[in-house]
């Protein structure tokens, strides 16, 4: 080691001259105590980056955020990307639960059924774009199908003129069988999409009705209600109209529908939601710091002196916080609050046993032989009574079964209740039939594996006067918050988006009471057409010119 690269320094750190460098003890025993000083330094060095750490960790907020779906991976990706220490605890064996999917014994995708990705989820497609992902199919044509054969087919909506809303829906949609004069007899049931603003004074008024009650009071043709409303209750709100509220059926056909032409319009992930987006997610929310722990069923809260909660109880773990957000199905909150010793002193909770799921049953064929299906995705009507289904061509959907030599067919039945106790067997059987009915050709082919899920309460039942036992985001534990597809909230959306945007909002909510002012940029619903609005404010303002001469004596 030379001395060209050494900087002359005496003890006290004054400057030498070169000159001075006579002697070789000296220089020795210079370039000793430059050697120490050095280490001297480093060791500083890393004693302040030590402090510095521990110092941000005893700063850092940790939350807690319980349910690994759209809505708890939505809060925990919000939140980890503010700094704060999350951690995602999630019952099942891999995040994202039904929406998920998993591999089979023989290495082969399945899922809890097929979930759609329609025109309005903005915020999905946002966050999909962000991740650098590219899971979608591109936009699909879909049909309807009864006993009797190809009842719909539906275009792609926003590939044709743009008309003023309900118009395109009416004139694009291509019925097969249903006379003219029934689909006109719809026209009075318009009042209620203006009367219905998605208010709270909105769902009070309306969620008490039955959807069936809805139909006939404007009017409705029972033909349409039967082949059209009904159909599309069985697989928007997954149970037949007189078990659904006149609320939230008004607010699913207006968000999936009628808000705008192109709303209909649906994508479908190219495998399962779990691998082709929940997986990078997951991995960008561990880049950013958070914790996703699987197999962790919550069991309680701790609160302390001051009715916060403090702690997440987990079996025989705890998992500290300074705040927790439950994104959980309505069934999962249940479970939650039947074990919890905390959230059972709350009516709010206790409430939660008046609100129901609904059965779910989903199938997965594989055949000998490939079958033509003229699109890839299509719902089913008047097969069982009360059930609705779907049924979707995998090896048009799906990467992994493009080239398959035989048919890949997912059937779902939602309202599945009687169908759960029949065993796989008759379950084929009875899927087989129903596919050979809506299309021929499967008549000749033949069942070469298959996968059979059944789902007790999988879904959310928004059923007649539930809504009074829903819960906003917020709770009366201070820093006790919630998302899902059931929280109520002002923005509009449904389903996977609802359950996503709630569980930004959530995060939003955690970090305003830290005092952090990093919010999501969550996206809004496209705005009302202006002939909506218009017709909205002239409905709104003659209510209340009504109110104000009219006694309020009436049921709403």
């Amino acid at each position: 080691m030379g001395m060209a690269w050494v900087k002359e320094f005496d003890r006290s750190g004054d400057m030498i001259k070169k000159s001075q460098l006579k002697d070789k003890a000296f220089e020795l025993k210079l370039y000793d105590n430059l050697i120490k000083r050095l280490h001297s330094i480093q060791n500083f060095q890393r004693t302040r980056t030590k402090r510095s750490k521990m110092s941000q960790e005893n700063t850092q907020k940790k939350v807690v955020v319980v349910g690994a779906g759209w809505a708890g991976l939505g809060a925990a990706y919000q939140l980890a990307k503010a700094g704060c220490d999350v951690t995602l605890l999630e019952a099942g064996p891999y995040p994202g639960g039904l929406v998920a999917g998993w591999k089979s014994e023989e290495g082969r995708s399945v899922e809890g059924g097929i979930h759609g990705f329609w025109y309005p989820y903005s915020n999905i497609f946002s966050l999909v774009k962000e991740l650098g992902l590219d899971p979608f199919t591109p936009f699909t044509r879909s049909s309807q199908y009864s006993p009797a054969g190809l009842e719909v087919e539906s275009p792609i909506f926003q590939n044709e003129p743009r008309l003023p809303t309900p118009l395109g829906t009416f004139i694009y949609t291509r019925f097969k069988r249903l006379p003219l004069e029934d689909r006109l007899s719809a026209l009075p049931l318009l009042y209620s999409i203006i009367d219905f603003d998605n208010s709270d004074e909105a769902w009070r008024r309306y969620d008490k009705v039955t959807a069936r009650e809805l139909f006939k009071q404007f009017g409705v043709s029972a033909r349409l209600y039967k082949e059209s409303f009904e159909p599309m209750l069985l697989v928007g709100l997954f149970a037949p109209g007189e078990q659904c509220s006149a609320a939230a059926t008004i607010g699913m056909l207006y968000y999936f529908i009628l808000a705008h032409q192109p709303d209909f319009d649906v994508v479908w992930c190219r495998g399962t939601v779990g691998e082709k987006i929940f997986k990078p997610w997951i991995q960008r929310i561990e880049e950013l710091g958070g914790k996703v722990l699987t197999g962790k069923r919550v069991n309680d809260l701790i609160l302390d002196e001051n009715g916060k909660a403090k702690g997440v109880v987990c079996g025989e773990e705890t998992f500290e916080a300074d705040g927790v957000i439950l994104g959980v199905s309505v069934s999962g909150i249940k479970k939650i609050v039947a074990g919890s010793k905390t959230l059972n002193n709350y009516p709010e909770f206790r409430n939660l046993s008046n609100l129901g799921g609904i059965d779910v049953l989903a199938t997965r064929l594989w055949f000998d032989r490939k079958v033509n299906v003229p699109l890839p995705s299509n719902a089913c009507f008047g097969f069982d009574r009360t059930t609705g289904w779907t049924f979707f061509d995998l090896n048009a959907l799906h990467d992994e079964y493009k080239d398959e030599s035989g048919s890949v067919i997912e059937t779902d039945f939602y309202h599945a209740n009687q169908l759960l106790p029949m065993s796989d067997e008759e379950i084929v059987a009875k899927v087989h039939k129903d596919l050979a009915t809506c299309v021929p050709g499967f008549r000749e082919a033949k069942v070469v594996d298959r996968s059979i899920i059944r789902v007790r309460q999988g879904v959310t039942h928004f059923a007649p006067g539930s809504y009074q036992y829903l819960l906003p985001g917020t709770t009366s534990i201070d820093n006790l918050y919630l998302c899902g597809d059931w929280i109520i909230t002002n923005h509009g959306s449904w389903s996977q988006e609802k359950a996503y945007v709630t569980g930004l909002e959530a995060a939003d909510r955690v970090l305003e009471k830290f005092g952090i002012s990093q919010k999501a940029s969550i996206i809004p619903v496209e705005a009302d057409e202006l002939h909506i609005q218009l017709a909205r404010t002239i409905n709104t303002t003659a209510r209340s010119l009504l109110k104000s001469f009219l006694p309020d004596f009436w049921l709403p």
